[in-house]
């Protein structure tokens, strides 16, 4: 199916097709279960902000994937690369990520092409976040 001029298809968008703004907290607050207790990763989020952290990477997604803009017109542009500067994110890091979401994903029981969609993005921005190769 074409999709129209917005990237919406005739029988609506990602975002709606996987159930919202829902299915986003759903993965993004089991994802965050699992970075909480990694080693590698809790250091870079703080204890007392678990739930902003949430707040943003869902808002993030649902406005990638075609919800509410939300997102940018609380926090601006995205710059995904330049927000993680800040964090030494190594292959190792990028690794975890992606440990962490995969078992998150999981849980969703997406239809195949949904799971297929959402993980391909979400492994070509992890890579895209590596911002060094030091231990």
């Amino acid at each position: 199916m074409r999709a129209s001029a917005g990237g919406e298809r005739p029988d609506g968008n990602f975002y709606e097709s996987v159930g919202g703004r829902a299915t986003f907290e759903r993965l993004v607050r089991e994802f965050y279960r699992g970075v909480a207790t990694d080693p590698v990763l809790a250091p870079m989020y703080p204890e007392t902000d678990y739930e902003g952290a949430i707040q943003r990477l869902t808002g993030f997604l649902e406005q990638y994937w075609g919800g509410p803009t939300t997102y940018s017109e609380q926090r601006g542009h995205p710059r995904l690369r330049m927000r993680h500067m800040p964090f030494r994110v190594n292959p190792d890091a990028r690794d975890r990520w992606l440990l962490h979401m995969r078992e998150a994903l999981d849980t969703l029981g997406l239809s195949p092409l949904q799971e297929s969609t959402l993980w391909g993005y979400l492994e070509r921005a992890a890579h895209a976040m590596v911002n060094t190769f030091e231990e």
